[in-house]
């Protein structure tokens, strides 16, 4: 109809002599003519008319599905969209990133491995899929007419080192593992020493060695392969940060009694790079997949604003990590038979090539636990002392909501509890809190580096990874470091696990971020879920109910020891 009334109202223009022959008027007659003819058809798609102001740069006015953060992560939830939608072109995505180069993204920064060897369930499983993912590349990311993928994987497997406090443990992980269909093996330091002689087996009670798809690949290839095959699926893609959320508010009264605010998002702001300029961009649903920096974008949704001991002022417990990654040349270190090695210091390496490179560093050591607190019984004096001299943060957990405090700092509540003092080390409970214990802390929480800058930090490699590198590869003594680099984990400080699905309350968010160090090998998988989640509203392959965003609120964690 739009198209009819064009051509009813250009009439004299469109048809009729005028455009057939020449006969008479003037040429600038003629000329304005073309340009009104040339404005219209500008106004249809395909349309060849350039606009005095181009806005090619800019991202749709409306998309389906917005997701933030256009790391291997976030691609993996635009690829399972469009793959599971019914009817194809049926959904609209619009993927932003803010850094088009990736030089500070945690894909490319990464050491680019995959395993299996986890304490959880759900990540096995998660790494399981990916491993069938990337083995069968081609079948998944193939374009026509373009070259296959090539992710240079590396099968060489993952061999983790337990101490003897940790044997135990391992054991169990790896009964697990094997239980969800892992190919993984126990080794004594004897067997160990055996199979991979260059390992001084000084301090190892047991090892768990990955025979099958474990082992590491290109991290730049997987991502390059996911950004060609979702242009090829119509995704669109933009330069910009987001900067704001337009949402609605309803509210809502629980079971309980409680008055809950629900919020949708209906617009996103992105602005452009370089540029004090934004585009808004109304959309149905969001993906977190920021990262690092999801926890900001999860504040600008609202997430976390609200009375502290509520769901609306649990916040997303996701930050910045700078870790670091240093490659070295060792003309004697380890054979091409060398696996990743991760040893129960937290140093790790691998190779790097055929040229006797390394790649490899350490992790910030955390501890397991600190002091000791107990179950109360209302109105009973619990003791918080513990053997060493406790005067750290201590968590209290009152209605089902985990909340920090200082010392002679508390939660506001209707019978607030009395003391703790340093000197008394005692608090005396009310009848509204459940649970009291001190909160772990490091010793070594001075190592964790400024994450402002990726600079890197030499002095850390060789004071804290060298050392524990040639402790148990001798052939180490003599290494040189030829270069290095900085990246950044999405650490989730409450259990180092995943977050994915949807808010609880900002209802038409979902997370696809926090997973401290293993998003990158378990982004096809996450991605998967993510979109199930979407398109059905439940998770179909994978149950991911443990790594929902209510944990948080609920204080149950979903802990994986098993990070590297």
């Amino acid at each position: 109809m739009f198209r009819r009334a064009l051509r009813l109202r250009l009439g004299p223009c469109l048809s009729g002599p005028g455009l057939g022959t020449y006969r008479g008027g003037s040429t600038v007659d003629w000329d304005g003519k073309v340009s009104k003819i040339k404005k219209i058809q500008s106004i249809f798609p395909g349309g060849a008319w350039s606009p005095l102001y181009d806005t090619s740069h800019l991202p749709p006015e409306r998309s389906d599905v917005v997701i933030v953060g256009g790391g291997v992560l976030g691609l993996s939830v635009a690829y399972w969209l469009k793959r599971l939608e019914k009817q194809q072109g049926a959904i609209r995505v619009l993927v932003v990133e803010r850094d088009h180069t990736y030089a500070q993204a945690s894909t490319v920064l990464s050491v680019g491995g995959i395993r299996q060897q986890f304490s959880l369930p759900e990540n096995v499983q998660l790494s399981l899929f990916s491993a069938e993912f990337l083995r069968n590349i081609n079948e998944y990311l193939a374009v026509v007419d373009d070259p296959p993928l090539d992710l240079q994987f590396n099968p060489s497997g993952y061999l983790l080192l337990a101490s003897e406090e940790g044997a135990a443990i391992m054991e169990r992980n790896v009964k697990m593992q094997r239980q969800e269909g892992a190919k993984v093996c126990l080794m004594s330091p004897e067997q160990l020493q055996k199979k991979f002689p260059w390992i001084n087996t000084e301090g190892v009670a047991l090892a768990s060695y990955g025979l099958e798809n474990e082992g590491w690949f290109d991290p730049w290839c997987l991502l390059q392969g996911l950004r060609r095959k979702l242009q090829s699926m119509g995704v669109l893609f933009c330069q910009g940060e987001v900067t704001r959320f337009i949402s609605s508010s309803s509210h809502m009264e629980s079971a309980s009694g409680e008055q809950v605010t629900l919020k949708r998002i209906h617009e996103v702001h992105v602005k452009m790079d370089h540029s004090q300029e934004f585009q808004p961009v109304e959309c149905a649903i969001v993906v977190n997949a920021a990262g690092a920096w999801s926890g900001q974008i999860a504040e600008l949704a609202g997430v976390g604003n609200g009375p502290p001991g509520t769901m609306q002022g649990t916040k997303l417990p996701v930050e910045p990590r700078k870790r670091y990654v240093y490659l070295w040349h060792c003309p004697q270190g380890p054979g091409l038979e060398a696996p990743l090695v991760a040893d129960p210091s937290g140093a790790y390496f691998r190779r790097e090539g055929l040229g006797n490179n390394y790649l490899g560093s350490c992790s910030p050591t955390e501890v397991s636990s600190v002091g000791s607190g107990c179950r109360r019984r209302d109105g009973e004096r619990v003791s918080l002392r513990s053997q060493a001299s406790w005067e750290g943060p201590t968590r209290v957990l009152m209605s089902q909501s985990p909340l920090a405090l200082n010392w002679g700092l508390f939660p506001p509540s209707p019978c607030p509890p009395r003391g703790p003092t340093k000197e008394m080390g005692d608090v005396w409970i009310c009848p509204c809190v459940l649970d009291i214990s001190p909160i772990p802390t490091s010793p070594y929480q001075e190592e964790e580096p400024d994450p402002g800058n990726l600079e890197v930090d030499y002095d850390f490699f060789q004071e804290k990874v060298w050392p524990r590198l040639a402790q148990r590869v001798p052939a180490f003594e003599t290494l040189k470091v030829r270069s290095a680099w900085a990246g950044y984990y999405d650490y989730n400080t409450f259990d180092q696990n995943g977050v994915v699905g949807p808010h609880p309350l900002v209802i038409n968010m979902y997370f696809a971020t926090g997973f401290s160090g293993h998003g990158l090998q378990q982004a096809p998988a996450v991605g998967r879920a993510v979109a199930e989640m979407v398109l059905e509203g439940h998770f179909q392959t994978i149950n991911l109910s443990p790594f929902l965003f209510g944990r948080f609120y609920f204080g149950e964690k979903t802990q994986e020891h098993c990070i590297l």
